[in-house]
């Protein structure tokens, strides 16, 4: 048993190495450049302080700068890696898939590439900024000062956009679970009220505790899986239910004739 499963152990665990090789090769180069994407990373939280004089973004640790540019490196060299990470799933599980679906490869990478990308801009430039403002204002209204700890801030920051790059890539896993057969629209329709469900508790585990950034995520969220349904009813469209229930009747009738004959014999 385990002679027949080495080979795909020995796959996975090249393109491990390939994926971890390619982490740390982006993860020093943004390390060298930590000044430039940190500026970038605290962007929208400063633009919203620029508002109100009295609030700032602080470190209340010793290292905790040094500690927060090797988390930026790291979360810059994930988005980096993105292209090369969805290769290297593809190449592992190419082997098993049909001539015609391995044509499928360069969509794969530039859809999952591009709607992570959508995703993580997305958060960038609206979940971000207005869930901050929303937040600061808040506690402003109340007489309370805003000192942001940098650390906490770059928690949240890492989350958020890792949270909709991957939500953003549903309609990309949707295509090509459509494509091997294992979902249709139908089924898709009839998991979607608890789709919603599921999508609400993501958005609460995954965004700041107030309803707006849980909204900006849940929505676009809901707007993904319906446009999910229409490209798998093109992909692998569900059959029509008179066909279903032809072949449940044919089947019923098969299944009474062999008692038939059983009964006769």
């Amino acid at each position: 048993m385990f002679d027949d499963i080495r080979p795909h152990l020995v796959e996975l665990r090249k393109r491990l190495m390939v994926i971890v090789g390619t982490l740390i090769v982006f993860f020093a180069v943004c390390f060298y450049f930590h000044e430039i994407l940190m500026a970038w990373v605290d962007a929208p939280l400063r633009e919203v302080l620029s508002t109100y004089p009295e609030s700032k973004l602080i470190s209340t640790q010793t290292g905790g700068t040094f500690f927060v540019a090797i988390k930026v490196s790291f979360f810059a060299a994930l988005l980096f890696s993105i292209p090369i990470l969805l290769w290297q799933v593809w190449l592992f599980v190419a082997p098993g898939l049909y001539a015609n679906e391995k044509k499928t490869l360069l969509p794969f990478i530039f859809g999952g590439t591009t709607m992570f990308t959508i995703g993580v801009m997305f958060a960038y430039y609206i979940v971000v900024p207005y869930g901050f403002e929303f937040l600061i204002a808040f506690g402003y209204s109340a007489n309370y000062t805003a000192l942001i700890n940098i650390e906490d801030y770059v928690g949240f920051f890492t989350k958020i956009m890792f949270g909709f790059g991957l939500a953003f890539e549903l309609p990309v896993f949707s295509y090509f679970l459509a494509l091997l057969g294992l979902i249709d629209d139908r089924m898709m329709k009839d998991f979607f009220k608890y789709a919603v469900i599921i999508i609400f508790v993501v958005a609460a585990l995954l965004t700041p505790p107030d309803i707006l950034t849980q909204l900006l995520m849940a929505g676009p969220l809901i707007i993904l899986y319906g446009f999910s349904i229409l490209i798998v009813r093109v992909v692998n469209p569900a059959p029509p239910e008179e066909d279903e229930d032809e072949d449940e009747e044919e089947e019923d009738e098969d299944e009474s004739e062999g008692l038939d004959q059983d009964s006769e014999k």
